[in-house]
């Protein structure tokens, strides 16, 4: 016979109800609605989709507000569509709470004709590299970064070698011929 939890055990998030929309979902829904382009909840995980112009103060809201309090950006990567989809770019970002034990993933959709996004090195300074190696494999520009350079190819690399459409064995001098 399973014993209930003793009150001091961290209790996993609870299971939503069909339908109900999570309590992270509905802090922001209550405070920012303007906020929530989309709401992706599936596999246990959420994902909003975030306008860019929206991003720096969704990202500064969850990381102090006492219902969230997404105090580390776990990660920031790109993702390239290909060149069919429009829009074709996404950033994603993974945030999770040190002290509340929840995950949320933030995305900001991007056409090919602009890969501006603001950055959130103001919000998480960890957001510097993940913001660099986003702009060095695929293109993104960060405004407002302050340092944004290649960081894993060499300066004089041409293109984004993450991108559906960059050769498979990259443009010389670095082909593998």
């Amino acid at each position: 016979m399973a014993s209930e939890p003793e009150n001091n055990e961290i209790n996993p998030i609870p299971t939503l109800e069909a339908g109900a929309p999570s309590p992270l979902v509905a802090a922001l829904q209550r405070e920012h609605p303007e906020w929530l382009a989309e709401v992706i909840e599936a596999f246990d995980e959420i994902t909003i989709i975030v306008p860019r112009e929206h991003l720096v103060a969704a990202c500064s809201f969850l990381k102090t507000s006492p219902e969230t309090r997404f105090d580390f950006l776990a990660d920031i990567c790109g993702a390239d569509r290909g060149v069919e989809e429009d829009p074709r770019f996404e950033v994603n970002y993974h945030l999770f709470s040190t002290t509340k034990h929840h995950r949320l993933r933030l995305k900001v959709v991007l056409s090919e004709e602009d890969t501006h996004v603001p950055t959130v090195t103001g919000v998480w300074r960890t957001a510097n590299w993940h913001e660099r190696e986003t702009f060095d494999m695929f293109g993104v520009i960060f405004d407002g970064h302050p340092d944004l350079r290649r960081i894993l190819l060499p300066d004089e690399w041409q293109g984004h070698a993450l991108r559906k459409d960059f050769p498979l064995r990259g443009y010389e001098p670095y082909s593998l011929k």
